[in-house]
């Protein structure tokens, strides 16, 4: 046996996961939630008054078109409030949040930097919402995401409500590339929300029962990912979290491969520190369900077995490229590079370390597709499907052994380092 062996166990737990992302989409819960009508109450009565709060640091560039499309969801404007919370900036994002200040739905609050966490509190803080929102200051919402996740939270168990997120005008292949991997994540969250199984509530557009997030002590820093320990804290208290895969919401992505692994490194390596560390009692905790017994493990078996699937991947390039040279060492090297005879699918390397990694990329293309019809998001996910296949595999491990080697050395990298 070659060391194609070692990939055998990830690939099949690989596929195991996703064959339970099937069997539950296919389930009642699941189909259940896509049939969910959106909120239809228009008088104040009825309808739940509702704050978003926009943390802000140096967003000079987004936030005005960020309010602008926060007045005009479809919400009665009485029950609506927006709290613009600038955490200590020092361009000109406080000019620019004070051109909204006059607005009667808009409240404009500035206080010293203590990062986004102490600014949801301090949002939260000042009003007296039913449900509280947080919209990251890069993003843009649908007019009418907020009817969509509202009706979420018809059962009380339910703390908190996600939605669906997807690249704001992607340009670049890299920025097609994480496009195609949110709308797999619409796809993820929708799934895994059927039985009570995400782990993190994300910037853009998460709502949250507010007088829940006061019980269980607000918002932490959480190793710099405040909505995954806020989601974890959720779950270990017994609390739900739901999703709204047609609440649409736009965020902007980074446009360069050292930009994007500095994101997803402090993501990772806060998953790691969190789930690892005050969280860690919920890996295998029967008490939390599918959370506990399937999703955490595998997600952290995943971080591993991205490392050393590209380590062998690696290998495999490395040893097949010295076997080539060996062979080809008395050719000359003008002859080797010119194409000779026609290709023939017969001798295609086929093994079942290849066919298990196919079997693994095809269901994740398939649900790509599903996430985008069931989100209904506009725009084509072609180049973004292409750029995925081609890209994701090699980026990726970046930021999984940056992150691996910062959790095992200690080391605490800032915001946007």
């Amino acid at each position: 046996m070659g060391p194609e062996i070692l990939a055998y166990p990830f690939l099949f737990l690989a596929i195991f996961f996703e064959s339970f992302l099937l069997v539950t989409l296919l389930s009642a819960p699941a189909r259940s939630a896509r049939g969910r009508a959106p909120h239809g109450a228009n008088t104040s009565d009825e309808t739940p008054s509702v704050a978003v709060i926009v943390p802000c640091w140096n967003e000079e560039l987004t936030i005005a078109a960020t309010c602008d499309s926060l007045l005009a969801l479809e919400y009665p404007k009485e029950k609506l409030e927006i709290i613009l919370v600038d955490d200590g900036s020092t361009d000109a994002t406080s000019a620019v949040m004070a051109r909204f200040a006059e607005h009667p739905q808009v409240r404009v609050i500035t206080k010293e930097n203590g990062g986004k966490h102490t600014a949801l509190n301090t949002g939260i803080a000042a009003t007296s919402a039913e449900f509280v929102g947080c919209l990251d200051a890069d993003s843009f919402v649908e007019p009418d995401a907020l009817r969509e996740i509202i009706p979420c939270f018809a059962r009380g168990e339910v703390a908190a409500v996600t939605a669906a997120m997807s690249i704001h005008r992607p340009q670049k292949l890299l920025q097609h590339m994480q496009n195609a991997e949110y709308t797999f994540g619409i796809t993820l969250r929708h799934t895994l929300a059927s039985v009570n199984g995400l782990y993190v509530t994300p910037g853009p557009f998460s709502f949250y029962r507010r007088n829940i997030v006061e019980t269980v002590g607000g918002f932490k820093r959480g190793h710099q990912t405040e909505d995954m320990e806020m989601a974890l804290r959720l779950q270990r208290e017994g609390y739900e979290i739901e999703n709204a895969p047609r609440a649409r919401v736009y965020t902007t992505s980074p446009d360069t491969i050292l930009k994007l692994v500095k994101q997803r490194t402090r993501w990772t390596a806060g998953f790691l520190r969190n789930v690892l560390g005050e969280y860690r009692s919920l890996i295998g905790d029967w008490n939390r369900g599918v959370l506990g017994m399937l999703i955490l493990p595998t997600a952290v078996i995943a971080v591993g077995s991205g490392i050393l699937l590209f380590a062998l991947m690696l290998f495999l390039l490395l040893r097949d490229a010295f076997t080539a040279l060996s062979i080809r060492a008395d050719i000359p090297l003008s002859y080797t590079l010119l194409p000779h005879g026609s290709f023939d699918w017969f001798y295609f390397p086929a093994n079942f370390y290849i066919l298990l990694a196919l079997i693994t990329l095809g269901v994740s293309l398939g649900l790509i597709v599903f996430g985008k019809r069931l989100s209904k998001t506009p725009g084509k996910i072609g180049l973004g499907i292409i750029s995925y296949v081609i890209l994701y595999g090699l980026i990726a491990p970046l930021w999984l052994v940056r992150a691996t080697a910062d959790v095992t050395f200690g080391r605490h990298r800032g915001w946007r380092a």
